[in-house]
């Protein structure tokens, strides 16, 4: 089953990405997997799962139900802001919104009957190196502010595999600057690896190892 075939199969459980976000998402590893690139799929960012469901059913659909799969969240909702994210069009956009717990998360695996990621609850600040799978052959980041964004992109690049991939939420959106700052940020420290490609579909960045 494709992924267009499980979105028009599954209802999307939240409000926080749509159809054609979601498509984006599941698209790019859906072609990672069929590469044949190695390593686990890491999600940064996962609210009440919308996104985390609908990559467990591409993962089983695609015969990979070994493939090591994580999911980090603070599940304490949003960070506070930075300068960084100043936007006069973000004022929605604070401290403590959008938790949700790590039970209910789960619940949302059981009640789907789908096998859960291995949770990790952490801030992303508080994380380090080796809480991560080496290699990593496709991260989702949707971390909503430049700190959270650059943390993920400090944590997850170094490790992501030959051919991975990684997609990052709300990168052109008006609301949430701090998102680009961060990945251009990221990408022009001396030393870093660079990418491969950058393209934005849909408000979303897909970067190429």
């Amino acid at each position: 089953m494709t992924y267009r075939e499980l979105l028009a199969k599954y209802p999307i459980i939240s409000n926080q990405i749509d159809a054609q976000g979601l498509g984006v998402v599941l698209s790019q590893l859906e072609n990672v997997l069929a590469a044949g690139v190695d390593g686990a799929v890491v999600e940064l960012g996962c609210y009440r799962g919308s996104t985390s469901l609908f990559i467990r059913r591409v993962l089983d659909a695609a015969g990979q139900l070994d493939r090591p799969f994580h999911v980090y969240d603070s599940f304490a909702g949003l960070p506070p802001k930075t300068i960084q994210d100043a936007s006069g069009a973000g004022s929605d956009f604070v401290a403590g919104e959008l938790s949700v717990s790590k039970r209910d998360f789960l619940h949302e695996f059981k009640h789907a009957s789908l096998k859960p990621p291995r949770v990790h609850k952490r801030w992303f600040s508080h994380l380090t190196p080796e809480d991560l799978p080496e290699p990593i052959a496709f991260a989702f980041l949707d971390g909503d502010f430049y700190e959270s964004i650059y943390d993920s992109l400090k944590l997850v690049w170094p490790r992501l595999a030959p051919g991975g991939t990684v997609v990052i939420d709300d990168y052109s959106r008006e609301a949430l600057p701090g998102v680009a700052r961060a990945v251009r940020d990221y990408f022009e420290q001396p030393g870093t690896q660079p990418y491969g490609r950058l393209q934005v579909l849909h408000n979303r960045a897909v970067i190429t190892a």
